[in-house]
């Protein structure tokens, strides 16, 4: 009876504050969804409904102590609800076999891939031989190769001859899903081509590609106002184009924890939405009357909310950006119905509003680098008002300000980006002490400047001081790189390490009450849990073209160069920071063939064939071998387990793991499961 008092004491503290905990329910719900190893059929999500109002029922006739209890439980089940409807939503056509052939279509999206290629994202797709049925919605392709082509613009119809392939799925079992993220994005088809683009069609008039178009006429002429890194740093800020930017750069800014101001994040919406509020308010302070008989305070709101949106569709309104705007808008509408704009109540409207319109957001590291340093930010200077930074000359309040917001923003974010990315940068604290103000005071105001003063052809002025600014941060940028140990490695950790470490500082600032200090132990276990987690003692790749042995060294290679992008998936999940070259010169078994590779792992003999060959003159299979081929041969090899790419295709990339039993086989199929999205059996 006294568990039972104590826990309605607790239940009854949070009243007034339970609202902060929507988010939190629903995002519970939203990954349940995601974590399933099997997709859910229209009768359990139509139970699933029927439980939650069911529920919803019960909550209504309970007590009021214990009421948030179901209705915390209608949440998760609404959340998992939102993210199957969205999964369906966006359900579209994925190519079921590798192509090579004609493609043609529409170019609606411009980036650069991670290696500095020019890649093009097309709709109204047409491939020859595949009915519309089967044609994917939207296809990006790669363009490789010396040969001349058209420079491709927004909305303008192409052709090229192209290879495509469906989107690949995790590197290694529990790996990111490119395939998840691909569906969500309406991705069918990737691929690349040697050939060079030829128009079809010009770009029509008219007003689904309009703000594209614009966007990359600005970009390009602001790389030609500020050449070289600096404009692509520019183009990126304002028109969320980063093509501009090099690699080395790019790497430079990851190395010194400087690479989020590249993003249109929640840094950038608000010095914008801040400088366009308070610029607003002085000017119409300054009109005679209009302080003392006009809300000025909220037409200046209502103007900022203007200047974000349109920088939100300036932008080409992406994930990142459209969670900023959220963020921000929340903040404006707060001044414009006179209630406070940073709470945690309205960092939490802003993620309600955010999860359910895009509920798979929540799967990426923006997402939650973005919320977990706001709600840490927001909750650490409410802690403070009133102390540290009211003591002291005022002139000094800033800068306290400025070093406390960079530390509890690098702290929150810390563990997510080393999850994610696996690096820490040791003196990023550093690096945005010396660069983050500088957006605010000189790269902010000197964009805006640019845009009021281009109808007059004078914003090469505010370009010229937007771009001292930019050197700026890139120099420091640089020198925070070179600095010795500037970047540490960590090895990623196991699904439910992370999550852990977010529900128990969730726990640390949301719940009301001394049980609060109960999330530093569940933030503390999920630490020991990434100190202890084990990497794979062997992965093999999902195509078999390369396969890694862990050894005393580190992870060690069986090709030095081809499948790159998974051999530095593989190296940076272990926390390594060599290049595929150095992991291949650290195998040490014997290679019996041309291109034949053998290694001990455990009890098992791993065997590597790469080519045609290597497996000619193999011979056969004893029953303790694993042998991956990376062709698939004629006929049976042996008594062994063979994993080629046709078998390969049904389980994806697979980890030897090391267990008391011995060695065991984990396949990504098992990891993830069936979804609408793997397409194991395509």
């Amino acid at each position: 009876m006294r568990i039972l008092r104590a826990a309605e004491h607790a239940m009854l503290t949070q009243r007034g504050h339970l609202f902060h905990w929507v988010p939190v329910c629903l995002a519970m719900g939203i990954g349940g969804f995601f974590v399933l190893r099997f997709e859910p059929s229209g009768m359990m999500l139509a139970g699933t409904a029927a439980l939650a109002g069911a529920l919803w029922l019960l909550g209504r006739q309970m007590d009021e102590a214990f009421r948030p209890i179901p209705f915390a439980l209608v949440l998760m089940l609404a959340g998992a609800l939102l993210a199957a409807v969205r999964a369906h939503s966006v359900a579209g056509p994925v190519l079921g076999w590798r192509y090579y052939g004609p493609v043609e279509g529409r170019v609606v999206a411009l980036d650069r891939s991670g290696s500095d290629a020019v890649r093009v994202t097309l709709d109204r797709v047409v491939i020859a031989r595949v009915s519309p049925a089967r044609t994917p919605l939207r296809v990006r392709v790669s363009l490789h190769g010396d040969g001349a082509g058209i420079d491709p613009q927004p909305g303008m119809r192409v052709m090229t001859t192209a290879h495509l392939s469906p989107p690949g799925g995790p590197v290694e079992p529990g790996g990111f899903d490119f395939q998840r993220h691909a569906w969500f994005n309406r991705l069918g088809a990737v691929g690349y081509t040697r050939v060079p683009l030829v128009g079809l069609e010009a770009a029509q008039d008219g007003w689904s590609l309009a703000t594209f178009r614009l966007r990359m006429a600005m970009s390009s002429h602001i790389r030609a106002a500020l050449p070289g890194d600096v404009g692509g740093f520019a183009a990126a800020v304002t028109t969320g184009d980063r093509s501009g930017i090099s690699l080395a750069t790019l790497d430079t800014l990851r190395a010194s924890n400087t690479a989020h101001l590249l993003a249109i994040s929640g840094l950038h919406m608000g010095l914008l939405s801040g400088f366009v509020l308070g610029l607003l308010r002085l000017v119409l302070a300054a009109i005679p009357g209009a302080a003392l008989h006009w809300p000025v305070r909220k037409i200046a709101a209502a103007g900022a909310l203007v200047a974000a949106s349109g920088y939100l569709a300036l932008s080409g309104g992406n994930v990142a950006t459209e969670r900023a705007y959220v963020m921000a808008a929340v903040a404006l509408c707060a001044v414009m119905l006179s209630r406070r704009a940073i709470s945690l109540r309205a960092v939490a409207m802003a993620a309600i509003i955010v999860l359910v319109l895009r509920p798979e957001a929540l799967l990426g590291p923006g997402f939650q680098m973005s919320f977990a340093a706001t709600v840490a930010l927001v909750a650490v200077f409410g802690w403070m008002r009133g102390g540290v930074l009211t003591r002291g000359p005022r002139w000094i309040q800033p800068f306290v300000a400025v070093m406390v917001s960079s530390a509890v923003a690098g702290l929150a974010t810390a563990p997510i980006g080393a999850a994610h990315f696996n690096t820490v940068s040791h003196y990023g604290l550093l690096a945005n002490l010396a660069s983050v103000p500088l957006m605010g005071l000189l790269v902010v105001p000197a964009a805006v400047l640019a845009g009021l003063l281009s109808p007059f052809g004078l914003d090469g002025i505010g370009l010229w001081l937007m771009g001292l600014g930019l050197r700026w941060i890139l120099a420091v940028a640089a020198w925070v790189s070179g600095l010795d140990g500037a970047r540490g490695y960590v090895p990623g950790p196991d699904p439910w390490v992370l999550p852990l470490i977010a529900l128990g500082g969730l726990v640390v600032i949301l719940w009301q009450g001394r049980a609060r200090f109960g999330g530093l132990a569940a933030m503390a276990l999920g630490v020991v849990l990434w100190a202890g987690a084990d990497r794979p003692a062997a992965l093999i790749a999902e195509d078999g073209g390369i396969v890694g042995v862990m050894t005393a060294q580190g992870r060690a290679l069986s090709k030095d160069k081809g499948a790159g992008f998974v051999a530095q998936n593989w190296l940076e999940n272990d926390g390594d920071g060599a290049d595929q070259p150095r992991a291949a010169a650290r195998w040490q078994g014997p290679e019996t063939a041309a291109r034949t590779k053998l290694a001990t792992v455990g009890q098992v003999e791993l065997v590597h064939l790469i080519g045609k060959r290597a497996l000619a003159g193999f011979g056969r299979c004893t029953p303790q071998q694993v042998v991956v081929v990376s062709i698939t041969p004629e006929g049976p090899l042996g008594d062994c387990d063979v994993y080629d790419p046709k078998r390969l295709r049904t389980t994806g990339a697979i980890a030897l793991v090391q267990g008391r039993d011995g060695i065991r086989l984990r396949t990504a199929r098992q990891v993830a499961g069936d979804r609408m999205w793997s397409g194991w059996a395509r």
